[in-house]
This record gives structure tokens, C-alpha cells and sequence, in this order.
């Protein structure tokens, strides 16, 4: 389960967790010019806004004396102010806007770095939806923390220009601005601050567990009509759209409550100047269009100190977004986990006294295991379902590293997996036989060449050739997934092929013919297989027989030929 919102205090912490790398790292010249540059447009647009309401209020005036000539002059000042504010209400929105984006792009891309870099999305771990997190919760972060910034700058700005015309028309009034203002953001916090903030949280989860579902979904869609397990997952999903959905009737009894107190809030707030100021205006102290000037003031100062009461729904949603953003940034910062078996770059593949264990748990799977596979030699793992073969190929690959013992191989270039499933992207043609390289350093016709090595080459007999699109994992059958799996692994030519599984779905004779291709090149093979015919093209064969136990002979093994739990002599 992933964590409840920590309480409102310290938000303010984690949002520098996720939001100050921009301001100080290397955008920081950028970001800071910006955001000078925005500030001045906002400065600009408040003192236009004051204008505007004097001009407003001079306007009143004139037409309250019957005075042509000042109303006509009230109206051309009008239009030259109108005339300014308004490219410089549309330059600032635009500027905001892009500057969002711009921050937008580079927190996304740190988030990448770290979710890519040291294999942190294979081990990540106590973290729900991290692709959501990554597209959907960097966005919503960037756009709202640069919209909540601006809107507390402007209110500033808005407070100090208005305060200076409210004090010269009414200090009364100011007084009870002050009083007013306070009483609603006390109220709004303390009635409405965590519960919002917590059902806001738990809303975007539901939401993104819903939707990890259906693309679920998307991507089994061939096993799961096999299954006809369409009763099953509208089950599955079902449940995930009814806790999404019970979550939002939460927060629309909460906001409906809050839509009560923001509503009777702003309302009376235009009543409360004119109430204030009657008195002064019947007796003739006071000009109407001053009256009209001092309860626009008011309202521009009341916008300014009230801006957590007017904007409450969304600061609570940018909260609980916060929140998950946190969580995501001090997993992916967090140091892999100790380990406990030690790689080191060699020639050929060795293994010394190595001990795997389970995940999360003391359980071993393999133990004190030595061996030596030399360059061009090849290894079968047999053993029964759970007993740690493709735990053994994770050590050997390095993605697994808990246990113990020194496994020493080629450099991670020189070494390919090929998984019973292949991974295959949709896009070109050539893009699936290069992967996971993003160029090709062969030309297009010995790319044809190995697609005919696995009988594949109709695929590029289209008018696109290599650069055909499609999505190949719905395309194409299981055996046409493991041969294309195959092209590719003949594209890169590694020294060591680890193999898991990797020709289940192949008939016989092309099984055959794709081991005899790997084994002509010279490449060192370790498979794990359970087809009898497999162990014709591996010299030796480790067999894993639970509890951490192993067999280690030659193929086909010679009568008294076997070693247990020792390394066997070449």
C-alpha cells in the first residue's frame, strides 16, 4: 500500500525535495531570468489593474455630475490603458505557460535519468504507477507550483498597490478587510485543510490504478480472450472503478461544503464596502465614483490575502500530487541495495562459490556453485519449475545480485539475453532488429540477410522494406517472436547468448538451425530449456535440484562423469 499524505506542515519540504534541482541546478540561469522577466510583466499588469479601477471609478464620477467633457476624457484614458494591459495580460499568460513547459521537460527528464539509470525501474519497488507519476504528476506539478508561485506573488503585488488606495479612501475599511480575510483562511484550513488534501491523494491512486488496469488489459488482450476471462477482468475492474468512484462521492460532499463557505465568502465580500461606506456617501463626504473605487480596491486586497480560501480545491489536488512526486524522488534516490555477489569484467564466463537467494527472503536457491565456461563453450540449466534458473541467468547477467561468491564475465556489450517472451516495440522493422541500440551499424542488406538466416525475410517484403510500422507483438505468432528475438540477437553478434527459454514456441528443425547459427559464430551459450532436443548443442548441463543443491556434467554425461556441488574440470 503506498503511504497516506504526510500532514499540511511539511509540505513546503517536499515540494523543495521535488522543485529546487531547478532552481539550482543547470536551468538555474534560465529559470531564475524567467521568472525575473515574469515578475516585471506582473508588476506591470498590477499597476495597469489599479489604473483601471481609477479610471472605473472616474468614469462613475463624471457621469454622477452630468460633466461631459470629464466622462469623454475618463473614456479616452480608459482605452489607452485597455490598449496596454491587454497585450500584456496575453505576453505574461503565454510566458507562464512556456516557462511551465520548459520546467516541465527537465524535471521529466531527471525523472527519466534515475527511473532508466542503474536499472532503477527493475527494482523499484513500494512505488504504484510510476509511469503515471512520471507523465501525468510531473506535468500537474510544474504547471500548478508555477501557477500557486505567480498567483502568491501577484496577490502581493495586488495588497500593496490596492492597500495604498484603500487607506486613503477608508481606513475603516481596512480594518475590516484585515478581520475578515483572516476569519475565512482560518476557517477554510481548519475545516477543510487534510481531509481535502487526503481524499485528493488517495483520488489520484484510484484513478491511476484504474487505468493501469485497462491498459492491462490492452497489452493480454490475446491471452486473456484465449482464457475468455473477460468475466474476471470486469471484475478486476470493477473494483478498481467503484474505489475511484466512492473516493469522488468523499470529495463531493467535501467540496460541496467548501463550494458553501468560498461562495458566501466572496459574495458578501461585495456587499461588506458599500455597507461601510454608505454612511460617508449620503452625507456627502464621499464621491459615488470614490465609493465605487474603494469597493473595487476591496476586492482586489481581499483576492490578494484570501488567496488559500479562493483557491483551496486546487492547492489541496497540488498537495496530494506532491505527495506521490516525493515518494517517487527518495525511492529512486535511494542506493541499490548492497551486493552481495561480486562481478567483475573478464574474458570468459567463471563462477566461484556463488549462492543465490530468493528476493525479500534467507530462502537459497542456489548454493556454492563453481563452474567455467570458456570462450565458445555452452552451459544448459535444467531443473525443475522454482528452483532458481532464471534467478541463476539474473546473477549471471547481473540484475540479481542477492548472495554471495564472485562471478567474473564479459562486459555487459558483449553479453545478450533472450527471454521466453520476447520484448518487442512498436515501430519500424528495423528498430526491432537493432534494439536496443537507437542506430544500426550494419546497412540494410545484411539486415535483410539475417532476417532470411530465421526465414523472416517476408516481413520486409512490403514497399516500406525495414522502415514497415507495425506492432509486432500483436502481429506476429510466438515462433515468429522468438525468430525475430533471434534476428536480432545474430544483428548484435555477442560473445556470450543467454537463453531463457528462448526457443519454446520453435519447432524442432528451426531450434536446430538457430543453435547451429550461434554455435558456427563462436558465441559462448547458456540456455535454460526443458526440451530434451536442446541439450544436443551444450557440452555440459547444470542441473538445479532444490535447496540449493546441483549436478554439473558433460553431455550426453558418461556413466560416473558427474560432480555434485564441486567444479567440474574441463
Amino acid at each position: 500500500m503506498s503511504p497516506t499524505p504526510a500532514d499540511t506542515t511539511s509540505a513546503w519540504s517536499r515540494f523543495l525535495v521535488v522543485a529546487k534541482p531547478y532552481w539550482t541546478g543547470d536551468r538555474r540561469r534560465v529559470a531564475w531570468a524567467v521568472l525575473v522577466g515574469l515578475i516585471a510583466l506582473m508588476l506591470l499588469d498590477t499597476q495597469l489593474a489599479v489604473l483601471i479601477n481609477e479610471k472605473t471609478g472616474e468614469l462613475t464620477s463624471a457621469l454622477a455630475a452630468r460633466d461631459e467633457g470629464r466622462f469623454w476624457a475618463a473614456v479616452r484614458g480608459m482605452l489607452w490603458v485597455v490598449g496596454i494591459a491587454v497585450p500584456v495580460y496575453a505576453l505574461y499568460y503565454a510566458a507562464r505557460d512556456a516557462y511551465a513547459n520548459d520546467w516541465r521537460r527537465w524535471l521529466t527528464h531527471r525523472f527519466l535519468d534515475a527511473y532508466l539509470g542503474d536499472r532503477a525501474y527493475f527494482r523499484l519497488a513500494g512505488v504504484d504507477n510510476p509511469d503515471q507519476r512520471i507523465a501525468d504528476d510531473v506535468n500537474t506539478f510544474t504547471g500548478r507550483s508555477l501557477n500557486f508561485l505567480l498567483i502568491l506573488l501577484g496577490s502581493a503585488m495586488q495588497l500593496v498597490a490596492f492597500s495604498a488606495v484603500l487607506w486613503g479612501l477608508s481606513k475603516l475599511l481596512v480594518g475590516f478587510l484585515i478581520a475578515y480575510a483572516l476569519l475565512g483562511t482560518l476557517l477554510s484550513i481548519g475545516l477543510f485543510g487534510r481531509p481535502l488534501i487526503r481524499l485528493n491523494f488517495w483520488q489520484l491512486k484510484r484513478e491511476a490504478d484504474f487505468r493501469f488496469r485497462l491498459m492491462r488489459l490492452r497489452e493480454n488482450a490475446e491471452s486473456i480472450a484465449f482464457y475468455r476471462g473477460e468475466q474476471q477482468e470486469r471484475h478486476q475492474l470493477d473494483q478498481r472503478l467503484r474505489a475511484a468512484l466512492l473516493n469522488t462521492k468523499k470529495m463531493i460532499r467535501a467540496q460541496f461544503l467548501l463550494n458553501l463557505f468560498q461562495r458566501s465568502f466572496s459574495q458578501l465580500s461585495l456587499l461588506v464596502p458599500f455597507v461601510v461606506l454608505a454612511g460617508q456617501v449620503l452625507a456627502g463626504e464621499l464621491e459615488v465614483g470614490q465609493a465605487v473605487q474603494a469597493g473595487g480596491a476591496f476586492a482586489a486586497v481581499l483576492s490578494a490575502v484570501s488567496v488559500i480560501v479562493e483557491n483551496f480545491e486546487s492547492l489541496s489536488r497540488f498537495v496530494a500530487g506532491i505527495d506521490r512526486l516525493h515518494v517517487m524522488a527518495q525511492k529512486l534516490q535511494e542506493a541499490p541495495p548492497a551486493a552481495g555477489i561480486a562481478l567483475q569484467p573478464a574474458r570468459e564466463l567463471k563462477l566461484s562459490n556463488v549462492t543465490v537467494t530468493a528476493p525479500g527472503s534467507d530462502r537459497v536457491l542456489v548454493k556454492d556453485l563453481s563452474l567455467s565456461v570458456p570462450a565458445g563453450g555452452s552451459l544448459l540449466i535444467t531443473g525443475a519449475s522454482g528452483c532458481g534458473k532464471s534467478s541463476l541467468l539474473r546473477a549471471i547477467a547481473g540484475l540479481w545480485t542477492q548472495g554471495g561468491g564472485h562471478i567474473e564475465h564479459p562486459p555487459q556489450e558483449d553479453v545478450f539475453f533472450l527471454p521466453q517472451r520476447p520484448y518487442l516495440q512498436a515501430g519500424t522493422l528495423r528498430s526491432q532488429l537493432i534494439y536496443p541500440r537507437t542506430h544500426a551499424d550494419r546497412d540494410d542488406e545484411a539486415l535483410l540477410k539475417v532476417l532470411d538466416e530465421v526465414q523472416l525475410r517476408h516481413l520486409a517484403d512490403t514497399d516500406a522494406g525495414l522502415d514497415r510500422k507495425e506492432d509486432w507483438e500483436k502481429l506476429l505468432s510466438g515462433g515468429e517472436q522468438q525468430r525475430l528475438a533471434f534476428a536480432r540477437l545474430l544483428v548484435h553478434a555477442p560473445r556470450v547468448a543467454i537463453l531463457d527459454e528462448a526457443t519454446s514456441a520453435l519447432d524442432d528443425a528451426n531450434q536446430q538451425r538457430l543453435y547451429e547459427r550461434l554455435r558456427q559464430r563462436g558465441t559462448t551459450l547458456i540456455s535454460i530449456a526443458h526440451r530434451a532436443a536442446v541439450a544436443g548443442f551444450h557440452r555440459r548441463v547444470l542441473q538445479l535440484t532444490g535447496g540449493g543443491r546441483w549436478k554439473l556434467s558433460k553431455t550426453p554425461p558418461p556413466e560416473g562423469d558427474a560432480v555434485t556441488g564441486e567444479k567440474l574440470k574441463a
